[in-house]
């Protein structure tokens, strides 16, 4: 046991000893790595030749024109019927008929639902038949009037008589006309509330009508995009169903959303999407204006020091320039690339080599790489 001890401490004298022991400085430094205060940059020129001289630095340029670029606005939203309302009773009474099934089709002026017409016809025949009384007394009084029989005041009050019975007449007519529930428009029967036998209070729901002509995308565009719509610019959409339909913007919202700081949109979609339900989710793509833009690779943006995305171009005597720039959209056709604002209408920017060399640096510039970039200044 007191050799297993011996040994440990033996083991551990000899550790301190070496770690104690003078070494030489970078003996057991990594050959690969690069002396501290060596932050030179050694560039491969045309020749094979390793040089830290700025001007051997090669980039590769493309001189890029302004093109006219539609900007265009991305929206979630959804789909949205034109109008769905309630259809309610102006008249109390019972439902003794409801001939339209829920998802039918209606017209204006088709019957939905229909009230017992009880004493209503009655009302109006005692309405009728008082109002030609009213009317004959004061046809006779008009001729007493003639004869000098009768005075003015007389004549206003079987005036007034008259008037109250045709007033009644037309109270008459219309509570028995409200009996039938009728549409107010075109459109779908989306849910039908009563059934025959059911009572009706006066303000009950027959039904609910939705009108799908024409069918709307609805969204919420944010304050930094809402000052590039216009009212009839075009609009797609990719419903999350794989649909796609077109349209116009035919309303932006005036006053922002208090919560999301966004502008409320609809869009009325072009005829011949029947299908649409509402409320399936689309993404919008609004058409905004037109302005000057420049189509750049991707791979050609940058950051500088203090964190702004630009792209790094050549002036005069190929000298690095950075020039922030704002990414608008995108293309993803046959020639992909961001569209970004904030360039020279002409422009020689650097698609690659632009991490390693720095604005105030010349550079060797190579454009023969594409021929559609015209040369380099």
């Amino acid at each position: 046991m007191k050799s297993k001890y011996a040994v440990t401490i033996g083991l551990t004298v000899v550790v301190v000893i070496w770690m104690l022991l003078p070494r030489e400085r970078g003996a057991f430094d990594d050959g690969f790595a690069l002396p501290e205060n060596d932050t030179t940059i050694n560039a491969v020129g045309n020749d094979g030749t390793i040089t830290n001289d700025n001007e051997s630095f090669t980039v590769r340029v493309a001189s890029i024109s302004a093109q006219n670029y539609q900007e265009r606005v991305r929206v979630r939203g959804q789909t949205k019927a034109f109008r769905h309302v309630d259809v309610r009773a102006e008249v109390s009474g019972r439902v003794v008929a409801t001939p339209v099934a829920r998802g039918a089709r209606v017209e204006a002026g088709d019957l939905l639902c229909e009230i017992a017409v009880d004493t209503r016809a009655a009302d109006l025949q005692e309405a009728r038949s008082r109002q030609e009384e009213a009317q004959m007394e004061y046809n006779g009084a008009l001729d007493l009037q003639e004869r000098g029989l009768q005075s003015r005041v007389g004549i206003a009050q079987f005036k007034a008589a008259l008037d109250a019975s045709t007033a009644a007449v037309t109270r008459a007519e219309l509570n028995l006309n409200r009996t039938r529930i009728t549409a107010p428009f075109a459109g779908i029967m989306e849910t039908r509330v009563v059934e025959v036998g059911n009572l009706m209070d006066m303000g009950g729901t027959c039904a609910s009508l939705l009108d799908d002509s024409p069918m709307l995308l609805i969204g919420q565009v944010p304050e930094t995009d809402v000052g590039k719509l216009t009212l009839g610019a075009p609009v797609t959409a990719t419903l999350l169903s794989g649909e796609t339909v077109e349209g116009k913007l035919t309303y932006v919202s005036r006053a922002a959303d208090t919560s999301a700081r966004s502008y409320g949109i609809e869009v009325e979609i072009n005829s011949g999407f029947d299908s649409i339900r509402q409320g399936i989710t689309a993404e919008i793509h609004i058409t905004g204006a037109e302005t000057r833009a420049h189509l750049i690779p991707p791979s050609a943006l940058t950051l500088n020091d203090e964190g702004t995305m630009g792209v790094k171009t050549l002036g005069q005597n190929n000298v690095v320039q950075f020039a922030p720039v704002v990414v608008v959209g995108e293309n993803s056709s046959l020639d992909p690339g961001m569209w970004v604002l904030g360039l020279p209408e002409q422009s020689v920017v650097i698609t690659l080599g632009q991490e390693i060399v720095f604005p105030g640096q010349t550079v060797n510039a190579d454009s023969s790489w594409s021929t559609n970039n015209e040369s380099a200044p």
